[in-house]
Order: C-alpha cells, then sequence, then structure tokens
C-alpha cells in the first residue's frame, strides 16, 4: 500500500466524509480523492510519469494536498519546495533536484520568470490567488497551464501506474544550515509506513479535526498534519499561515481535537491566549516537534489550556518521525518519548557502541521510514547511514525506562576550556525566569578557553537588564556554563516553520 492507493480507500468507505476543510469550505473524501485522480491523469497525458520530478511551490492550500496526491498517483517524484525562498534558493532545488513540472500560484511566477532559463522546467501548473495578476503577457505563457483547468479537464476513471516500494515518492531538501540543501529521498514505503505507523501511535480515528498550520512544505506538517490523518478518515483544518487568532478560531469553530506546532507556535498560543481557553475545550493532543520545547512552557501551556502536549522527535531522513510519548501513560516533561512501532532509536558513542543509560551520545535510528539516500550524494549518503543506521547528528540521552531526551544539535555544542556545554542547558535555566519569553544559546571564540557561552533573550519586562540575568544563572548553572554576555533582541531570528536560527545569532556576533 501507498499514500495515493490508502488515500482512494478511503474515499471509497467514506465518501461523504470531510476530507478537509479550508477557509470554512469543506471537500468530502470522494471530492478530493476525485480530483487527484483527474489532476494525476492530466500529468499522464502531458506526459508525466515515473521517473519525472515535479516540484511543488505553495503554502496550505487545496493546491498543495491535490497538487501533492495527483503528482504520486501519476508516478512521478514530488519535491515540496519552501514558497517563501528567494530565486537563488528555488533555483538551486529546481537545477539539482532536476525538476521537469513545476506546481505552484500565480503570485510567484515573476520569480519563476527569472529562473526559467536556467532550468529544464517544462511546464508550470499555475493556481489563481486572486491576485489580479495578467498570466496571458508572462514570459512564461507557452510553458503555462492553469491548475484548475487541470483538474477538470482529467480524467475520473485514470487509474496510475503501479508504485513500487522502493520508488522515491517525495524529495525533501533540508535547509541546508551546513551547506548546500541536500535532496533527502524518501520511497513510498518510506511515507506510507511513518504515516500509519504515527496515526497508530498518536491513535488517530475518523472522529479527529487535526489543525494544519505548519507548513505543508515541511515533513513535519506533511507527515503528522496531512498524511497520518488521512490513513484513518480524519478531517484536516487547513489554516494558510499560523496566526494565535485564526488557529482558536477554527479550534472553536470546528471542535479541533489535535494541534501540532513548534514551540515558536505554543510560546504565540499562549502569550496572546488567555481569554482563549475553552476553544482548545475538544483538544484531546496536542503535539510539539521541530526542536524541545523548553519544560517550564509546555508545564504553564498544559496548566493554561487544559490539554496534554506530547512531545515528539523526527528529522526530513526518517519521513520523519522515530519517537513520540506515548498516550498511555504519563508523558515525561523535556523527552522526546520511546520508539514508535517500527522504529529503532539508539544512543551511541563514536564507534558506534551503546553509551550507558544516562550517558550523551548521538542518536542513531533504524526503521522503514529511514530514506534510502540523498539525490545525487553517494559520498554523503555513506556518511550519514551505515549499516542501515541513520545518524541524526542529534546529541540526546536515554533513561532506564526507555525514554530518549535529546540534549543538542552535536554541532552546536559548545567547548568551554574542555568541558562540554550544551546550549539547551542554558536555554532552560532562562526560560525558567518569568520576565523572559525566548531564548536562543550560541559558542563564540575565546582566546583561552576555546569558547564561551552567549546568550541571546527576548524579554516582556523592558527594565530587566544583564547583570540581574546573569546573576539568575550563576544560581542555576556550574560556573564553565555561565554565559559570558547577554543580548536582548526584540525577536529571535527563525525560518518559515518557526525554529530559532542559531546560523543567524552566530553571524551576527561575527559582524558586530
Amino acid at each position: 500500500m501507498n499514500l495515493s492507493g490508502q488515500l482512494m480507500l478511503t474515499a471509497r468507505e467514506n465518501p461523504d466524509k470531510d476530507a478537509y476543510v479550508f477557509q470554512g469550505h469543506s471537500v468530502s473524501y470522494k471530492e478530493f480523492d476525485a480530483s487527484v485522480t483527474k489532476f494525476a491523469s492530466t500529468l499522464s497525458r502531458l506526459g508525466y510519469g515515473k521517473g519525472d520530478h515535479v516540484a511543488l511551490v505553495s503554502g496550505n492550500s487545496p493546491l498543495f494536498m491535490i497538487g501533492l496526491y495527483g503528482a504520486l498517483r501519476a508516478g512521478t517524484t514530488v519535491i515540496p519546495i519552501n514558497p517563501t525562498y528567494t530565486a537563488s534558493e528555488i533555483g538551486y532545488i529546481l537545477k539539482n533536484g532536476d525538476v521537469k513540472a513545476v506546481i505552484t500560484m500565480d503570485v510567484l511566477l515573476e520569480i519563476f520568470e527569472q529562473l526559467d532559463h536556467h532550468s529544464d522546467v517544462e511546464q508550470y501548473f499555475t493556481a489563481d490567488t486572486n491576485s489580479g495578476i495578467d498570466l496571458s503577457t508572462s514570459s512564461l505563457s507557452p510553458k503555462m497551464k492553469s491548475f484548475t483547468i487541470a483538474v477538470e479537464e482529467g480524467s475520473p476513471a485514470f487509474e496510475g501506474p503501479p508504485l513500487e516500494d522502493e520508488d522515491t515518492g517525495v524529495i525533501l531538501y533540508t535547509s541546508g544550515t551546513t551547506g548546500k540543501p541536500k535532496g533527502a529521498m524518501l520511497t513510498h514505503r518510506n511515507l506510507y509506513s511513518n504515516a500509519t505507523d504515527v496515526a497508530d501511535y498518536l491513535e488517530f480515528s475518523s472522529e479527529d479535526r487535526v489543525i494544519a498550520t505548519l507548513p505543508m512544505f515541511h515533513v513535519f506538517c506533511l507527515t503528522v498534519c496531512l498524511n497520518a490523518p488521512l490513513m484513518n478518515g480524519g478531517t484536516i483544518l487547513v489554516i494558510p499561515k499560523f496566526s494565535p487568532q485564526e488557529v482558536f478560531a477554527v479550534a472553536d469553530e470546528h471542535k479541533a481535537t489535535v494541534f501540532a506546532g513548534v514551540p515558536t507556535m505554543y510560546n504565540y498560543l499562549q502569550q496572546t491566549g488567555r481569554d482563549q481557553v475553552q476553544t482548545f475545550r475538544h483538544m484531546r493532543l496536542s503535539i510539539s516537534g521541530g526542536s524541545s520545547l523548553p519544560v517550564s512552557l509546555l508545564e504553564s501551556f498544559e496548566q493554561q489550556f487544559h490539554v496534554r502536549i506530547s512531545e515528539g522527535y523526527g528529522l526530513s531522513e526518517a519521513s520523519p518521525v522515530t519517537a513520540f510519548n506515548p498516550l498511555d501513560r504519563p508523558r515525561k516533561a523535556g523527552s522526546i518519548g520511546r520508539n514508535i512501532k517500527n522504529v529503532e532509536n539508539r544512543v551511541v558513542d563514536e564507534l558506534g557502541e551503546d553509551v550507558p543509560v544516562g550517558e550523551v551520545g548521538e542518536l542513531i535510528v533504524k526503521g522503514p521510514n529511514v530514506m534510502k539516500g540523498y539525490y545525487k550524494m553517494p559520498e554523503e549518503t555513506a556518511v550519514t547511514i551505515r549499516d542501515g543506521w541513520l545518524y541524526t547528528g542529534d546529541m540526546a540521552r536515554v533513561d532506564e525506562e526507555g525514554y530518549f531526551y535529546i540534549v543538542d544539535r552535536k554541532k552546536d555544542m559548545i567547548l568551554v576550556g574542555g568541558y562540554n556545554v550544551y546550549p539547551r542547558e542554558v536555554e532552560e535555566v532562562l526560560y525558567s525566569h518569568e520576565d523572559i519569553t525566548e531564548v536562543a544559546v550560541v559558542g563564540a571564540p575565546h582566546p583561552e578557553l576555546g569558547e564561551t557561552v552567549i546568550s541571546f533573550v527576548v524579554s516582556r519586562n523592558p527594565s530587566l537588564g544583564e547583570a540581574e540575568l546573569l546573576a539568575f544563572c550563576r544560581e542555576r548553572l556550574a560556573k564553565y556554563k555561565w554565559p559570558s554576555r547577554i543580548e536582548f533582541l526584540h525577536e529571535l531570528p527563525k525560518n518559515t516553520t518557526g525554529k530559532i536560527l542559531r546560523k543567524n545569532l552566530r553571524e551576527q556576533l561575527t559582524s558586530s
């Protein structure tokens, strides 16, 4: 089985059930599956099938959902791309990913006009966003086709080619924090197994109404908020862009049962939702991922909204989920949980041997969800996947009950006078201060110690000073972990998924 086949099966079993709700408009599984089939048939009629790469450049919308499942049903490989990327970032992926067709929105055509002479794209399927753009004047007009017409013209009887488990279904380009983005090749087996295992572990059912406000082009939303709910006939509540007010309104109106977000989202929801507690009254589960959720934020959010937060862990190369806090017992604050079904996590030393319980090592992962490799990068693949194990680059520990804890990214560890300092340790202390809303800790070169700890904070109290915060840290941290400096910012730099960009902060230090 694969994602496309499962959608077809769900549509047959629950034709009138709402598959998704977008801007107040509900679409049934029968309608959704029909649109997917017709778009797939148009792709096939135009010559796109197995071996062809189709880029999907869109925000959260029916365009993304129909485009994704339609391209998969046609047998093509889908490459989701962040629509807020610059022309050079998109251009690199189009070229490196050997993209032949693009599914996108009319408001992005100016970028593709710049890139067209440097790519091999043959066809653009363009959605009208009521922007008023005159598409007839575009230099891409000969290559353009209306996405809406492409769906309308398709055949509802199209069956599509057989999809093999090891065929590449999606290529996800990593954020490229350590260089050029790498394309993680996820097979149909990878994607389907993780969607079903997540749905099973988190007990998704046809009664669930899942808020999808994380970006769909990101693997967290793709699996947890899109693919997994569709496995069991749940309804997806699509929010184009995160806003606390929109989340509260949708949760209230549609009696949402599941919310998934990154720590920054939980922070914003808590800060703005003191009179919105009742909007989450139907919520059975909130899911956090993307980066570690500060324990103080987790506990205060749960107390405020009376909803459990289950932290999990994943990465693009694993489709992405490998661990979650189980629902049949109390969750452990600060932990990413235990192995999900069919997936094994281990913590190992430099030689790949298991470290003792409680000690820090690198987290490695094995399971049917692990990618088959990086596209056109055999050397990087060989470094990342060894003896069938995916080396994540994250430092972690495991307790006696099999709960894993992410300590930090291997590359983010700070070496102070020979001692290891994990930024998260310092960040947790600063987050526990009542006036601090955001924190990021990085290392900076030091002539004697090798590196020193620098903290960037956002405070709700304009009178809070560096001296007071430094004293706060010195009461709670070993001396070698003390920040040597604390910088106050109005906001921390983040990417489109809300993850704090430590790289930008390091660059700010070197330029100052």
